[in-house]
């Protein structure tokens, strides 16, 4: 599995408004400028997350965005959820009846075994977990990579 540049600058965008929730609300061009992705690119992104619950939209005149959970509550596999749809690697995992020999295929059993290892493992980390691991990676600075 590769997660796309989707999924990537989705975590991006989500950590940045983390980061700068105090500053609320945040305007895709300081987004974009922050994280040197293009504010057309950022507007595909916002549109998911938003309609998921994760992004709220605040109007006016000085209007942007902000989260619209705790970092707590938001998870790493909501956000690729959203962006990239399903963890499996193959499609008779969520499909069975795509197969015929699914019921007895040994193969189909490990790539559930995968992708349900990844979920449990993007569940488990949250928006909280990654600004505490910027904080110490960066020194408290605003700058960082994924």
């Amino acid at each position: 599995m590769k997660l796309s540049t989707k999924g990537r600058y989705g975590v991006r965008l989500m950590l940045d408004l983390a980061l700068h929730r105090e500053e609320v609300p945040i305007t895709l061009k300081e987004i974009s400028k922050r994280q040197g992705i293009s504010e057309k690119y950022l507007w595909h992104l916002i549109t998911p997350l938003k309609t998921a619950g994760l992004i709220q939209s605040i109007r006016g005149s000085k209007g942007g965005y902000a989260l619209a959970k705790s970092l707590s509550e938001i998870s790493l596999k909501q956000i690729v959820n959203v962006l990239e749809g399903s963890l499996s690697l193959v499609e008779c995992v969520e499909k069975p009846s795509l197969c015929t020999r699914s019921n007895a295929c040994v193969a189909r059993d490990v790539w559930k075994d995968v992708a349900d290892k990844i979920s449990t493992t993007l569940e488990s980390i949250t928006l909280k977990d990654i600004v505490e691991s910027h904080r110490i990676k960066s020194g408290g600075s605003f700058t960082y990579h994924i």
